[in-house]
């Protein structure tokens, strides 16, 4: 089994979720370089590990 995936192993609403959290990293991130975006980067990896999982099963 392989540990990685594409795009394509993503569903429509887990690449709008991810879309929606990395234009919020962005946003916190123009406000300067000590601003916390871990709590974002965590909710992504999440939905990546899901997916992941899900692709794993098949």
């Amino acid at each position: 089994m392989r540990d990685d995936f594409t795009a394509a192993d993503l569903t429509l609403g887990e690449k709008a979720r991810i879309g929606v959290l990395v234009a919020r990293m962005a946003k916190r991130g123009a406000a300067g370089p000590n601003v916390d975006i871990s709590d974002l980067k965590r909710r992504v990896e999440r939905i990546e590990k899901q997916a992941l999982r899900r692709k794993n099963k098949k």
